[in-house]
């Protein structure tokens, strides 16, 4: 069965879709099929994945209009079922008893087609997130080098603990990843020490594995290409090539 891997945090700019499209991208390159799924009504793992905006996708899945295998398009970087801003009323337009199983339901058939999907969700705890935590096995939380992440951890942790009592009891924080990370600084050392210190309160595993700040990644999401395409001997296309060895090891 497919593992299903949520990548979330409820603030943006902490390098969410640049670590989904990364996982999606090194996971495919170490021969496992691997599809994603764009839960942000953004569509920014869409546009770096070059998928075509004009193409049915998860609002029209999640609405009956088109069945999930329609949705999903192959790109160079590899399987996408894209978002798009229809998405950004599902807190009012998915008000049907079970809504929160929508997206599971969803992937439930490509359990024995897939070995990974990669699921990034909207930077906000509403109805997407909720969906994308009630049909993940794991979360992986991004954590930027500065104290707003550290701020927004605990309220993410108490919507992962809500949906494990309430929706997915099997539900595992996989880990912390630190990213935009500069060890130059004193800042990102002391805060990387307090990351640390606020996981082991929550239980949580923190990635030995850092992503370093680099003009790579904005390079890659402009040109619409992996980073391991663009610039594969990047810092942080190395960070990621570990991090990447890193959660096999833990999910074995």
């Amino acid at each position: 069965m497919a593992r299903i891997i949520v990548v979330a945090n409820q603030k943006g700019g902490v390098g969410k879709t640049t670590t989904a499209n990364a996982l999606a991208c090194g996971l495919i390159g170490r021969g496992f099929k691997t599809l994603a799924v764009d839960c942000d009504p953004q569509g920014n793992l869409s546009y770096a994945m070059r998928a075509d905006d004009q193409q049915e996708g998860l609002y029209e899945v999640m609405k009956g209009k088109a069945a999930p295998a329609e949705a999903i398009q192959r790109t160079e970087q590899g399987d996408i079922i894209p978002g798009s801003l229809l998405l950004a009323g599902a807190d009012l337009e998915f008000t049907d008893t079970g809504r929160e199983y929508l997206l599971r339901e969803i992937l439930g058939p490509f359990g024995n087609i897939y070995d990974y999907i990669i699921i990034d969700s909207p930077p906000t705890l509403g109805i997407l997130t909720i969906n994308a935590l009630a049909a993940g096995d794991d979360v992986i939380i991004p954590m930027g080098a500065d104290i707003f992440s550290l701020q927004g951890l605990s309220q993410l942790y108490n919507a992962i603990s809500k949906v494990r009592k309430f929706c997915n009891p099997s539900l595992d924080i996989a880990g912390l990843l630190i990213t935009r990370y500069n060890a130059r600084t004193i800042l990102s050392r002391d805060l990387r020490e307090v990351i640390e210190e606020k996981a082991v309160q929550i239980g949580a595993h923190v990635y030995r594995a850092v992503i370093r700040e680099s003009i790579a990644v904005k390079e890659a999401q402009t040109n619409q290409e992996s980073i391991f395409k663009t610039s594969p001997g990047s810092n942080p296309a190395q960070d990621y090539h570990d991090f990447i060895s890193e959660y096999l090891e833990g999910a074995t």
